[in-house]
């Protein structure tokens, strides 16, 4: 059987999930509404601090909806440079928002973002530039391993959005992870941006679904905007539920994970040449010696058992997730280490 470490989006429910989805109360959420949706949304809600939240059927729809709440037709969303709404949704901020990216680079030494970094890009006002009318912060930060935005950063980014008057979208798709990592209250991170995503289908392991949270007036935009991307689904208890199910029994067990990617980094070991990020959380990134694609890396490795993500030309990626225990991680690390040395001794 193939260890697929892609992403911790490959897991499958469980079969007490499934029965959770089978035993849902349902209704049609479109029109008088689904009270599992309703049960899943204020409980998110309450989780993050916020008055209320919505239900998504993927979390790129809810980070598309929570940019577009904010930022105005012709103006800029602010965000890291290596951000996933700039990588990984398909431009949907320019297509779908109407608003350009601005990227920020990282100062050196730094991976992510900073208040400093983002202070530089904000411009005087001009009759020639575009403003910025939204920032976007990311946590955990795909890009840089999973890596967590430490919650002083955050609050220095908020401090310097209200300054400017510029309301502040988080992609938490994996905020679950921060939280866990770190032991600061999801309430806390939630506390520094006004609109907030978190996907249901990476760490705690459901089918499909995201959620946005926000204030009460600017959900009802939200509600507005998913409607207009198609986003209305009728009896959607049934996927509510497996995310209510995971709140209460996997939720807790993400610390797991984040061991299992330290036990996986650990087994990859030293690679002459190589360079394994050490993980904060679920998320293992590997940059390859020179010479070495990833492309040949993750051939090799797959056809050893072992499925992981081609990331970039030189770097791989590998995830925990509830479907792979201890002992798997160990064998797809001597794997990936493997498939790396087989492919520095091809290409020498």
């Amino acid at each position: 059987m193939l260890i697929d470490i892609r992403s911790d989006t490959v897991t499958r429910p469980s079969v007490a999930m499934r029965q959770a989805m089978a035993n849902a109360e349902v209704g049609d959420d479109v029109l008088e509404g689904d009270p599992t949706v309703r049960r899943l949304e204020a409980r998110c809600a309450a989780l993050l601090g916020k008055e209320s939240g919505l239900f998504f059927p993927s979390g790129s729809m809810a980070n598309m909806t929570g940019v577009a709440v904010h930022a105005s037709i012709g103006t800029e969303v602010a965000l890291d440079e290596a951000a996933h709404l700039i990588y990984g949704e398909m431009a949907g901020v320019a297509a779908l928002c109407g608003a350009q990216v601005r990227p920020v680079r990282a100062g050196a030494g730094r991976s992510v973002m900073s208040a400093d970094d983002l202070r530089g890009s904000i411009r005087p006002p001009s009759k020639h530039d575009p403003v910025i009318s939204c920032i976007g912060v990311e946590n955990t930060h795909n890009s840089s391993g999973g890596k967590v935005v430490p919650l002083a950063e955050l609050r220095a980014i908020r401090e310097l959005a209200d300054e400017h008057g510029i309301p502040v979208h988080m992609d938490g798709a994996r905020l679950w992870n921060a939280s866990a990592a770190t032991g600061t209250s999801l309430a806390d991170f939630g506390a520094i941006a006004h609109t907030v995503m978190l996907s249901l289908s990476k760490g705690l392991g459901c089918p499909v679904g995201a959620i946005l949270v926000g204030d009460a007036p600017t959900m009802r935009r939200a509600h507005a905007i998913r409607k207009r991307f198609g986003g209305g689904m009728r009896q959607s208890g049934i996927l509510a539920a497996a995310a209510l199910y995971a709140l209460d029994v996997n939720l807790e067990r993400l610390a797991d994970d984040h061991a299992n990617a330290r036990v996986f980094a650990e087994a990859v070991g030293s690679i002459e040449g190589a360079s394994v990020v050490p993980p904060d959380t679920n998320i293992v990134m590997i940059d390859l010696p020179p010479g070495v694609s990833s492309a040949d890396v993750v051939a090799r490795a797959e056809r050893a058992g072992v499925l992981i993500s081609e990331w970039n030309p030189t770097r791989v990626r590998g995830v925990a997730h509830l479907d792979v225990d201890a002992a798997a991680m160990t064998q797809a690390g001597a794997v990936v280490r493997d498939a790396i040395q087989a492919s520095v001794a091809a290409a020498r």
